[in-house]
């Protein structure tokens, strides 16, 4: 084990990891193309992960009874043939942290089977659940506490012992407890929350009290400039080293929950297997629509291997329960189409047909496990109705109608919106009543209060011989987005959040990321447009930024380049070049605000990676710029 120590924020302490950059190393230019694809590879999750986890039905009042009745359900249901296998122990597990010698120590009170000496083993129940076809995965966190200890301290399981003894976090641990995790209880999952580097600074009352130690806060969720970015990354970076090194070449899930702080927007999908982008989902229509909306303008960040992840589903509760079946579809429907994984929260014990109906709808899961991994992207967006649609590997589109108002609603789909001719027909098929219909031009539709429509749409494309890069967010990659000064964004839905209520002034706009890179938008969900021409299709981004796109086969790329119309004059040029495989294939003029979009094209047969670099003519130029109808071709 190799080990070293890392500053954050004036504490020293040991974690393993690869050895430091040369002290006096050359900055290198983050545009210089690389031909190499930078998003996290490691790991498996070609697809979204699909499985149960014990925290929304149970808190931290879990026990291997409940586990292992929820993993019995999978199996009976066949759920688990229709890819939910990883069962997934959240907090409450843990018994303390045995001293001196610093090993995991289980509640073998709730999980008889690892009673099974001095060191206790979960491997038995791992052994167990792989025996029946499934995954298993497991919780800890970033610090030296749970998110448990420091917020919900009344619930059930609490680590109990000496200050210590207490310390359950993989904060100086993390090489002996992904030994422990993957090595010695062949765990295949887990989630790592971030709630130790968040909540206990010197002064809160449990630190006040010796109940636990202080750790200066890495996090604050109503400040990137109150947040130690770099130490975060840092911290979770070492986590994935020592998952690598001990999970044996195993496949393995690593899920970051870091709640969309921290600016995890940025780096996430560089570090781990899933990435939370929120706080906790709750049971509540409006606070589902918060977190639905801190993944629907990040297509570009979600990729096979990394995932955005809105946390888990709350199908079957509060106002998603069976007396609510046309939200819980809702619900469904969207973490299916923005490619979240399905994680389901429910007490699968008390399962019923209607909520079984809604979990098994193969159509619906095959959205989510589409092998294209293309994110969804807004079409049309409102506060009353947005439209949904991605593009599948078959070159069928998923299209989801969603209704955010407790009212009746009108909208209209229209070909365009599918990236179809609207001079053909357009063929749908509903996902939910199985019915066939078809259009040309649009289609009116009518939804229900909190309604969402999905279609499987075919038709004739508007593009014959290629994709348009914003079709194919999942072979997208912004390495660099330009934002040198993340701000929070405006746009999520503000909901009440349950455990404070309306006191104090509300919850302000706290997910940081906003201005990065967008499929069909510019920067801060602006119109794609160029010197007052309009582009419905298209990358937007800021200036000093590199987006790396997987190429699969195609000869061309084609492409429109030029600054926003939502930039400002005299705020210097942009020159866009396209490189492939590390060679320079294309470059533009030049290019000032308010001028006509110049053609952009290049020859990349063969070539595996493609970069579209933009860069400006000074190093703070960050102009919004587009690259307007870019497309691979054949």
């Amino acid at each position: 084990m190799i080990a070293r120590s890392i500053l954050l924020l004036g504490t020293a302490l040991a974690f393993a990891g690869a050895a430091a950059s040369p002290a006096h190393a050359a900055p290198r230019d983050p545009l210089a193309a690389t031909g190499r694809w930078s998003a996290n590879a490691d790991g498996h999750a070609p697809v979204p992960p699909m499985g149960w986890n014990s925290w929304n039905a149970f808190n931290s009042d879990v026990d291997e009874e409940k586990v292992l009745a929820s993993a019995q359900a999978l199996v009976d249901t066949k759920l688990a043939t229709l890819g939910y296998r990883y069962v997934n122990i959240d907090d409450g597990w843990w018994l303390k942290r045995r001293q001196p010698d610093g090993r995991m120590i289980i509640r073998t009170s709730h999980f008889p089977s690892a009673a099974t000496g001095p060191d206790t083993s979960f491997r038995p129940l791992t052994d167990r659940l792989h025996a029946m076809g499934l995954k298993a995965g497991i919780y800890s966190d970033i610090g030296r506490n749970s998110c448990g200890q420091i917020y919900t301290p009344d619930f059930k399981n609490q680590p109990e012992g000496s200050v210590a003894e207490r310390e359950v976090g993989l904060y100086g641990h993390v090489d002996q407890d992904m030994k422990t995790y993957f090595r010695d209880w062949n765990f295949d999952f887990i989630k790592v929350d971030a709630c130790g580097i968040r909540g206990l600074p010197a002064d809160a009352p449990r630190v006040r009290s010796g109940l636990y130690r202080a750790l200066p806060p890495l996090v604050d969720m109503q400040s990137l400039g109150r947040s130690d970015v770099a130490g975060i990354r840092r911290l979770y970076e070492d986590v994935g080293a020592a998952i690598r090194a001990e999970a044996g070449g195993r496949p393995y899930v690593y899920s970051l929950c870091l709640w969309g702080a921290g600016d995890v927007r940025a780096w996430g999908k560089d570090v781990g297997n899933t990435s939370r982008t929120s706080d906790d989902i709750q049971p509540l229509w409006p606070r589902m629509l918060t977190n639905m909306d801190t993944v629907t303008h990040r297509a570009l960040y979600a990729h096979p291997g990394s995932w955005n992840d809105a946390d888990m589903l709350f199908v079957g509760s509060g106002d998603f329960d069976r007396s609510h079946l046309v939200e819980a579809r809702a619900h469904f429907t969207l973490w299916a189409m923005l490619n979240s994984p399905l994680i389901i929260g429910y007490d699968l014990r008390k399962l019923t047909p209607d909520l079984l109906a809604i979990f098994g709808n193969a159509d619906i899961v095959g959205l989510n496990q589409d092998p294209a991994g293309n994110q969804a992207v807004l079409a049309y967006d409102s506060d009353e109705v947005q439209i949904l649609v991605k593009t599948l590997a078959d070159g069928s589109k998923g299209v989801a109608v969603v209704n955010r108002t407790a009212q009746p609603a009108k909208a209209t789909l229209t070909a365009e919106h599918l990236k179809l001719r609207p001079d053909t027909d357009v063929r749908l098929r509903d996902l939910w009543s199985k019915a066939d219909s078809s259009f040309r031009k649009d289609m009116a539709l009518s939804l229900a209060p909190h309604e969402t429509r999905v279609f499987r749409a075919a038709g004739t494309r508007r593009l014959a011989d290629g994709l348009y890069l914003s079709e194919q967010t999942g072979r997208v990659n912004p390495a660099v987005d330009g934002v040198a000064s993340p701000q929070a964004d405006p746009t999520i839905h503000h909901s009440i959040t349950p455990w404070i209520g309306t006191h104090g002034p509300g919850e302000h706009p706290q997910y940081g990321g906003w201005g990065g890179a967008e499929a069909d938008r510019a920067p801060y969900g602006k119109l794609l447009r160029i010197a007052g021409t309009d582009f419905d299709t298209g990358l937007g981004v800021l200036g000093q930024s590199r987006l790396e796109v997987r190429n699969a086969g195609f000869t061309r790329f084609a492409t429109k380049v030029g600054v926003n119309d939502s930039g400002t004059p005299k705020a210097g040029t942009v020159t866009f070049e396209v490189w492939g495989d590390g060679r320079l294939l294309a470059t533009s003029p030049a290019m000032a605000f308010g001028m006509v979009a110049a053609p952009l094209r290049a020859d990349i047969k063969g070539v595996r990676i493609v970069e579209l670099v933009a860069r400006g003519s000074t190093s703070t130029a960050t102009q919004p710029v587009a690259w307007a109808e870019a497309a691979l071709l054949r």
